[in-house]
């Protein structure tokens, strides 16, 4: 940080610094050097410089239990002085930006170049006299005014590109803007719990100061750096900025420092604020890559000052940050992580063979109209070539050019970008009222493409509203919570206590928000199911809490993974210690060695009894749905004080006091969710922490599976089993003969769920390659949310680690927005096709008329301009109409279409020919036969420069309304009848025709010289309509042919096995830890979320744009690979360095779950 100290930026902080103060015991920059000391040295500079962390309490004028008063003016100062919690987002691209981006086209670069030559040679006027002796090339040149016209032609090209990239521009600038909104509100949610004024409050992130009291606990992500108070087994994941993947212990008296954008594993604690925004950790590193826009630009003088070696550590800072990275630096990071979405994948291969066509079919044109213009005058009237003709000639030449580059600007589909864009985007802003917040935009067409879901039962299949209806105590199993007056008093008081106290002090449950609800239950599900019990046996939690605040416990164990349990010591007044367990009661019950009686009394405990139990009171609960739950207890003398640290010893030897059984009802609309899923060909998998009976109750109950089907439910121990060989290594053999028939995954770790979706999606045992989306809460979910195709996590349960690697936030915890994901999905991939089907009509089309047309008449019977309004209206405007269709339940009745089905399907391909073949043949007639039939002057072989012909106005007239009626043909692509079904439905769609129709109309009667149009007369566009027409009437027809006479249809965008190949390998070898790598993951750190996000949104976008220049079209950016980055921040504090750390897959193993 060093360095950065000098800026003008910090520069200013400390000026204020030393003005401010004085109003609290410390400055701004004391707290942030007081930041950069971890472990002992930390500790060591609290006690002496400030009398440990009360005496830092108090020079922060803040109370450590009370925390802040909140009074506004208080608060003010603080930010003031200390900063506030944002870090400044990078400006947006201007328009003008954009406007260049768009205008590196290739096609319109084109253009641009033969526009610009076509008005430099029309300014230019050849010497008179020689005239005659240029033969044909003279022809137009008769008429002065004529001839001054030609520069209209050039005008007119260059007016239509720059009507195409301000479209292009602001597409994407409305997108940006859209990103950036949906970027506030992911932050605006972003909340985290602080003490005010004694209250436990939530408040946005960006409203924490500096002396606030936050709560941290299991699954959180560090809004700030602070230092800890007060914490119970506290273990954080510093990855982010150590690049360290070993879980860090922290506590109040050898390891303090707490650090913005770290996550928090295991545990729980209260800690001070100290430094927030761009003074935090993570905030120094942040304006180390530039966040501000003044920091680039010095950053970017000073990298030119270094020397290489330094000035390459450099650049890839600025390139993972997103920043415009030199076009090399681009290229190698878009080696991206995760393959090609299905549907990008197959765009790309089709623009790649529609661009090669065009170039062919353009590269001819040209070839055949010199060849045809100099046999002509140079071989058959033998005519020299004069020096004084010449300009002539290459304005000859020009001519053939543009109509070549017209050719090839109608044969690329440049729309198809700004459709896929417009869809995707649309389908986004769509889905947001569906509870689905989109955060990687090609997540929302992978869904359509789903075929399995593995999904976790508790909150997402269930209402995640936990009660206690069963309850095992005194040798008696109730089936109701009985009286409080039937059990033995001290029964009742271990039991009270022992809940009251093992559970986090965060689980509260409230009174209800309005009357007659159900009271509010804040906090850990479970744990307020057990506190729900304790009301329910007329007792209260609170005042036993208050008796023994937080501070008060000895140590706590808190649950995770491994243990599957939550152990909390107190120390008894006499000075001994009982410590209180609770947790899955077949684990519990193995620990313990005594049980308590019908008098309160403890008994032996011994392992029959305990089979015994799990048969008569755990196996029936389970198989009523119920998740069972164990509370013990244990005491310890004083003397020796037992060694807290040997866990094996002391959870061991404990004495039962219940059995719960809890209840968590299935969300009324998940069975209906989930037969549409299995309709739509989707199949559900659940995959949870919960015991196999409840799991497989629940399951029948959602409908996942039904009663004598042959399917699997097995638990995490025998799926392990039968994956690996005798070595302990996974074998994916083994996962293919257990995958297809598993339904459900009971008492499964977070390693299983990796596993399983990792087999799932490596398999080759199906002809396609499975496509999964997998929900998940917890931070343990991380990995296999990554590994999935799409991963959804929950809005209200997730923590924010496992919001930070998904692609799908579901704000409503359900799953039946996991099936509106799948229908939109869907939608997106049809309205792509459906685009496609239209898009490529016009090309075929639009190509062979010009193709022909030029190499008879030597002229293109569409003009560059009329062209290019075409392009317009087929491009952008069709691609606002098809691709805002709404989606209907029955894209749900089919089966997903796979990687290998081909893009353009044997219906599409009849129906392309079919309307090509029709519009085809009315437009030759108009060409050859039209001036007879309208009995009007032929419009063929005009000279260079002639007034527009109503013959060619007839035919470019009927071509464009040939097109609009063709484009509701085109809202219809499996060979329905009903073209016009649901139409009303998309105001857009009809907006869109009727404004078309509209400007067509001025164009030709208006459009003059610059659109080569003439007026036509009432009667000739009735025929002009009535041509138009007959595409409806045609289409009825095409759809009565049955696809299976025609044999010949081919398929195109196809992805083969081939094609894949590659990718997986790749994507293999990624997915092992390469530290060599050049490309930085992006990091999972809360300050770089805002920016990432919105880049990888724009990138996303800006790749869809860039499509047109064939072989990078529709790449997948390093947009997938936003996911982990680790910014490691080494200990001398002048040096940042980047690295790039993932948990080794035996860290991950060691992460706690989200209490399935």
């Amino acid at each position: 940080m060093g360095d950065m100290t000098n800026s003008g930026f910090y520069a200013k902080n400390q000026r204020q610094d030393d003005q401010q103060g004085g109003a609290f015991g410390c400055s701004l920059s004391e707290v942030r050097s007081l930041m950069e000391l971890r472990g002992t040295e930390a500790i060591v500079k609290i006690q002496e410089d400030y009398g440990g962390t009360e005496g830092l309490c108090r020079r922060l004028k803040t109370s450590p239990t009370e925390g802040l008063p909140g009074v506004a003016a208080d608060l003010e100062k603080r930010r003031e002085v200390f900063g506030k919690n944002l870090i400044p987002p990078k400006k947006p691209k201007t328009f003008i930006q954009l406007v260049w981006e768009a205008l590196q086209d290739v096609t319109l670069i084109i253009l641009e170049i033969a526009a610009i030559i076509s008005l430099g040679l029309s300014f230019y006027q050849p010497p008179g006299g020689g005239s005659e002796a240029c033969g044909t090339a003279s022809g137009g040149a008769e008429d002065e005014g004529e001839s001054e016209a030609g520069w209209i032609e050039g005008a007119a090209i260059l007016l239509s590109v720059i009507c195409v990239v301000l479209v292009t521009a602001f597409n994407d600038w409305s997108k940006e803007k859209q990103f950036r909104g949906l970027q506030s509100r992911i932050e605006q949610e972003q909340k985290f719990q602080v003490v005010r004024g004694g209250q436990v409050i939530q408040l946005p992130v960006a409203d924490i100061v500096v002396g606030d009291i936050a709560q941290v606990k299991y699954g959180d992500l560090l809004p700030a750096d602070g230092v800890l108070i007060q914490g119970n087994d506290l273990k954080i994941d510093e990855s982010s900025l150590t690049g360290e993947s070993d879980h860090v212990r922290k506590s109040a008296d050898k390891d303090p420092m707490l650090l913005s954008g770290t996550h928090v594993m295991e545990g729980s604690g209260r800690m001070l604020v100290t430094a927030v925004g761009v003074n935090s950790q993570t905030g120094i590193i942040f304006t180390l890559l530039g966040a501000s826009g003044e920091q680039e630009e010095k950053k970017e003088k000073k990298v030119k000052k270094q020397d290489g070696a330094a000035a390459m550590e450099m650049q890839p800072l600025k390139s993972a940050e997103g920043g415009e990275a030199d076009d090399k630096e681009k290229k190698k990071a878009s080696g991206s992580k995760k393959e090609k979405s299905v549907l990008q994948g197959k765009l790309t291969k089709l623009a790649v063979q529609i661009g090669k066509a065009g170039l062919v079919m353009s590269a001819i044109t040209v070839i055949i109209l010199v060849l045809y213009f100099a046999i002509d005058n140079f071989v058959l009237q033998k005519r020299p070539w004069l020096p004084e003709c010449t300009p002539i000639y290459i304005q000859y030449f020009v001519k053939f050019f543009i109509i070549g580059v017209t050719v090839l600007v109608v044969a690329v589909p440049e729309g198809l970008p700004l459709a896929v864009t417009i869809s995707l985007a649309y389908s986004v802003k769509k889905m947001m009222k569906d509870n689905n917040l989109v955060r990687h935009l090609d997540a929302c067409e992978t869904m359509g493409n789903a075929t399995a879901i593995c999904s976790d039962k508790t909150g997402t299949l269930t209402t995640n509203r936990m009660t206690a209806v069963q309850i095992y105590v005194g040798d008696v199993h109730y089936k109701e919570i009985p009286d409080p007056s039937a059990l033995p008093a001290k029964t009742l008081d271990v039991l009270v206590n022992a809940i009251s106290i093992n559970s986090a002090y965060t689980t509260k449950i409230l009174p209800p928000d309005k009357e007659g609800g159900l009271p509010k239950q804040v906090g850990n599900k479970t744990e307020c199911g057990l506190l729900g019990l304790v009301l329910e046996l007329k007792r209260d939690y609170q005042p036993i809490r208050n008796q023994i605040p937080e501070e008060k416990l000895y140590k706590v164990y808190t649950f995770n993974s491994v243990r599957k349990s939550m152990s909390t010591v107190i120390k008894l007044p006499d000075g001994s210690f009982r410590m209180y367990s609770k947790g899955a009661s077949e684990i519990v019950l193995k620990k313990c060695s005594r049980i308590l009686n019908e008098t309160g009394e403890p008994r032996g405990f011994r392992p029959r009894d305990r089979d015994e139990m799990v048969k008569k009171v755990i196996e029936p609960m389970a198989c009523d749905g119920l998740r069972t739950i164990c509370v013990a207890f244990r005491d310890f003398p004083a003397n020796p004080e037992p060694d807290w640290d040997n866990e094996g010893d002391i959870l061991n030897d404990l004495t039962a006091i219940c059995v719960v059984g809890i209840e968590d009802p299935v969300r009324p609309e998940v069975p209906d969710a989930i037969r549409k899923c299995q309709r739509a060909g989707i199949t559900v998998r659940m995959v949870t922490g919960d015991n196999l009976n409840t799991a497989r109750a629940i399951s029948i109950k959602c409908g996942i599976i039904h009663p004598g089907e042959d399917f699997l439910c097995i638990d995490g121990k025998e799926f392990n089993r039968r994956i690996r060989n005798e070595k302990g290594e996974v074998e994916q053999e083994r996962i293919d003969k257990v995958w297809p028939k598993l339904r459900v995954l009971a008492r499964s770790s977070p390693t299983d769920k990796h596993t399983l979706v990792k087999g799932i999606i490596d398999s080759t045992l199906v002809d396609q390659r499975q496509v999964v989306a997998v929900t998940g809460d917890g931070t343990n979910d991380g990995p296999a949310l990554k590994k999935a195709d799409v991963g959804f996590a929950m809005g209200i349960a997730g923590t924010d680690v496992a919001k930070e690697a998904s692609d799908i936030i579901l704000t409503d915890d359900n799953f039946s927005s996991i099936v509106k994901a799948v229908m939109w999905g869907r939608n997106v991939y049809d309205s792509i096709s459906k685009f496609l089907q239209f898009q490529l009509t016009v090309n075929v089309v639009a190509v062979i008329v010009a193709f022909t047309g030029a190499c008879i008449t030597q002229d293109s019977p569409l003009k560059a301009v009329q062209m290019l309004w075409v392009n317009l209206i087929m491009d952008t405007f069709a691609s606002l109409a098809l691709a805002t269709e709404p989606p209907t339940e029955t894209l749900l009745m089919r089966k997903p279409y796979g990687r290998n089905k081909a893009l353009i399907s044997s219906t599409m391909t009849k129906n392309i020919l079919g309307h090509g073949v029709y519009q085809l043949v009315i437009i030759f007639t108009l060409l050859f036969a039209g001036e007879d039939i309208f009995d009007i002057d032929s419009g063929r072989n005009a000279p260079l420069h002639s007034p527009p012909s109503e013959h060619y106005t007839i035919i470019f007239n009927t071509f464009v309304m040939m097109q609009l009626f063709n484009e509701i043909n085109a809202r219809k692509i499996h060979g329905e009848r009903n073209v016009f079904d649901g139409i009303f439905r998309n105001p857009i769609f009809c907006s869109i025709i009727i404004g078309t129709f509209g400007i067509q109309i001025l164009i030709v009667q208006f459009g003059g010289k610059p659109f080569s149009c003439s007026p036509l007369t009432i009667d000739k566009w009735l025929w002009c309509v009535f041509l138009g027409v007959g595409e409806l009437l045609w289409g009825q027809v095409i759809s009565t042919i049955p696809n299976n006479k025609l044999k010949f249809l081919k398929r195109a965008g196809q992805l083969t096995q081939k094609d894949e190949m590659p990718e997986e390998e790749t994507n293999e070898e990624n997915e092992e830890i390469d530290h060599a790598e050049r490309e930085l993951r992006r990091g999972q750190i809360l300050w770089f979320r805002g920016l990432n996000r919105i880049q990888t949104q724009i990138e996303v976008v800006n790749t869809f744009k860039s499509g047109t220049s064939f072989q990078g079209a529709l790449r997948r950016q390093s947009s997938t690979t936003s996911q982990s980055q680790d910014v490691a921040n080494v200990s001398s504090p002048t040096h940042v360095s980047v690295s790039n750390a993932l948990p080794s897959p035996t860290g991950i193993a060691a992460a706690p779950p989200g209490q399935c």
